[in-house]
């Protein structure tokens, strides 16, 4: 099947409960409108391509374009982990690739090496030590990836070096659901323009020991996230459900639902010093209209990042927790200009406000009362429930004091749908279900407040 050469327009078809074991490598380009398609045929599971550790990636796309892959399942599981990925897409010295659609998949098993952010389900890579490469329409919709280490989809790029930045375009991550993830979730590398929308990721960074969140831009231009859900998301070296990270601008976190993550809700982090080559600071961060309800350790984050719009975000603290509701902390510098407005800060524990005296082996920082170096932190017209330590000056006029977010009842809300990994077939059913859960959260915390997006 590797061998073949393939024309545009053509179908390879594996029949549905067939097994094939080593490394599906296509090295052919369809053409636009005749895309390559690998699908399967027939009644039953679907077909399993299981690399067995016998090959670095079980499904290896390299410099091909106009090439659609859906409904195949995927492992790549050896006793020893080691540099390993469910599929890897590439373009490596080629220009630009262009439609490669990863839809439909179920990733499990793959035993990538903790060490290695590269390892794991899904890595896309761009690189061109001689020709600038880069993807453009690029689509990783309703995949399922399960018990993968390291992380579940992510970019890898020398692309975004900013003396020769050529980011990938019309990248779109969408209604996939990652569970049990050794530790990143979902991280878009050397974007412009990227949409990451309604994707699901529990339990990330479960075996890493080291630095992990659920789902975070790094190295983008203009990204949004929406719509996505992250929980349970381990360890507070990092652990947060979200995060902004450096050398991006204008990432924009739009009717986002975090819980349950032991790093909590949101870093926005660069180191202040900058490198003319990798580090162009993380400036024009928004983030607005998300829900966090249970995040352990601390809320907001910002430790470094520059000109930072926080606004219109429902804050819950559970009871008995201690959860430091805006840390600011020192990395090679301190953040200038961050707007907090018309947040609801509903504390049922206690809630902490001041910037990071001293950090931990675990990441996490004792609070003093202030903002250190940090410049131009602003509160305005938000709403405290609950007890609120060292709470900062907050302005608002009469008139724009209505504009707050209120607390929710969350008995109106029926419970959240579930879903079991070990059956992939249940995705399309558990997505629609989970979409309109969704919607009705938001419209219940936010419907005086927005329109609504719809997913």
């Amino acid at each position: 099947m590797n061998q073949h050469a393939y024309l545009p327009g053509d179908c390879i078809l594996l029949h549905a409960e067939s097994r094939w074991q080593g490394q599906l490598h296509i090295t052919n380009s369809g053409s636009e409108g005749l895309p390559i398609r690998i699908d399967r045929y027939g009644q039953g599971s679907w077909p399993r391509i299981d690399g067995a550790g016998l090959a670095r990636e079980a499904v290896s796309l390299i410099n091909v374009s106009y090439m659609e892959v859906r409904h195949l399942e995927i492992t790549n599981h050896t006793a020893q982990p080691a540099l390993l990925r469910g599929v890897l897409v590439a373009a490596i010295d080629s220009g630009t690739v262009r439609h490669i659609v990863l839809s439909d998949l179920y990733l499990h098993d793959i035993s990538g090496t903790e060490k290695k952010k590269d390892s794991g389900g899904i890595i896309f890579q761009t690189s061109g030590s001689h020709i600038p490469s880069r993807f453009d329409d690029l689509r990783i919709e309703r995949n399922l990836l399960w018990k993968v280490d390291r992380s579940a989809i992510a970019g890898l790029s020398d692309e975004a070096d900013r003396t020769r930045w050529f980011p990938s375009l019309h990248v779109v991550i969408r209604d996939n659901v990652a569970d049990d993830i050794g530790g990143d979730g979902i991280v878009p590398w050397a974007t412009d323009g990227a949409l990451l929308e309604h994707n699901i990721v529990w339990h990330a960074n479960q075996r890493a020991e080291s630095y992990n969140a659920a789902i975070w831009p790094w190295s983008t231009d203009n990204t949004t996230l929406r719509w996505n859900e992250a929980a349970w998301t381990h360890s507070t070296l990092d652990g947060e459900g979200f995060d902004s990270d450096y050398n991006s601008r204008n990432t924009q976190f739009f009717q986002n639902y975090s819980h349950d993550n032991d790093g909590g809700f949101m870093l926005l982090c660069t180191p202040v010093r900058r490198d003319v080559r990798k580090n162009f600071g993380n400036s024009g961060t928004v983030v607005a209209y998300n829900i966090s309800r249970n995040d352990h350790s601390r809320t907001f984050h910002l430790s470094g990042a520059d000109s930072v719009t926080i606004h219109h975000n429902a804050i819950y603290t559970a009871q008995g927790e201690d959860v430091q509701l805006l840390l600011v902390s020192d990395w090679d510098g301190w953040s200038n200009d961050a707007r907090l407005a018309f947040n609801l800060f509903d504390v049922q524990g206690a809630g902490r406000y001041g910037h990071g005296a001293e950090r931990h082996s675990d990441g996490t920082f004792s609070l003093a009362p202030g903002w250190g170096g940090a410049t131009e932190i602003q509160f305005q017209c938000n709403h405290y429930v609950g007890r609120q330590i060292d709470a900062p000056q907050d302005s608002c006029s009469p008139d724009d004091q209505a504009k707050a977010v209120k607390p929710l009842d969350w008995s109106m809300l029926p419970p959240e749908p579930t879903f079991n990994p070990r059956n992939p077939t249940g995705l399309p059913v558990f997505l629609s279900a989970h979409r309109k859960w969704m919607y009705r959260l938001f419209s219940l915390q936010f419907s005086a407040n927005i329109k609504l997006y719809r997913p």
